[in-house]
């Protein structure tokens, strides 16, 4: 059992076996923030908003630590991360099983420390999702298994704001040449925004969803 809290937007139109959306917040948000997207996201979505298991309090919540230090700066606790992508894993299951999703339409979106673990969860399970949005993120080389299947279906849209403050545009910026150097498919966007997702990213991301459809 993964035991993650969640909110759920059934299908707006009846549907046997409905595409999965699920969504991934950031550091020291909580499963409320991207639920915003669901009502302007497509009918038949079973959309389900994850709540990260590491409580910071007053509503606060983590996929994995970061830690500051004199010596070693910010740094991520990658142990802790590599469990919740193991705990993510283990919910894309039970959700995918308890409502009857498409297996061959199963979308994951992250912002954030929640974009990252979308990237590498594609990773360390093939194919377990068909599609990866991954908004105001980056590849995390410390979370990446040791050799990446070249059998990957997974398609990916990332982007990112070109004067974020929080993850530099560098970082998001070397996530479309190491996918394409893999041969997936990838496209990437910037906007004029900060560590957020500017109204016409929303519209670019919800067109490239609706295309996969």
């Amino acid at each position: 059992m993964s035991d993650l809290n969640y909110l759920v937007r059934q299908p707006k139109t009846p549907i046997e076996n409905p595409p999965l959306l699920i969504l991934l917040h950031g550091y020291g948000s909580n499963e409320q923030d991207l639920f915003s997207f669901a009502e302007e996201l497509p009918d038949t979505f079973l959309i389900i908003s994850a709540q990260a298991p590491l409580s910071m309090g007053a509503g606060a919540y983590a996929w994995y630590s970061i830690n500051f230090d004199d010596i070693n700066g910010k740094f991520s606790d990658l142990k802790q991360a590599k469990e919740s992508i193991d705990k993510i894993a283990v919910f894309i299951d039970e959700i995918k099983t308890k409502y009857k999703t498409d297996p061959n339409k199963t979308f994951l979106l992250g912002f954030s420390q929640g974009a990252i673990l979308s990237y590498s969860l594609s990773f360390f399970y093939p194919n377990k999702v068909q599609n990866v949005i991954a908004l105001s993120g980056y590849i995390n080389a410390d979370l990446l298994p040791e050799t990446i299947s070249k059998n990957i279906k997974t398609d990916y849209y990332s982007s990112h704001g070109s004067v974020d403050q929080v993850l530099p545009v560098e970082w998001a910026r070397k996530s479309k040449p190491f996918l394409e150097n893999l041969g997936f498919s990838s496209v990437y966007s910037e906007y004029p925004v900060g560590h957020g997702v500017a109204p016409q990213n929303f519209y670019s991301f919800k067109s490239w969803i609706e295309e996969r459809l």
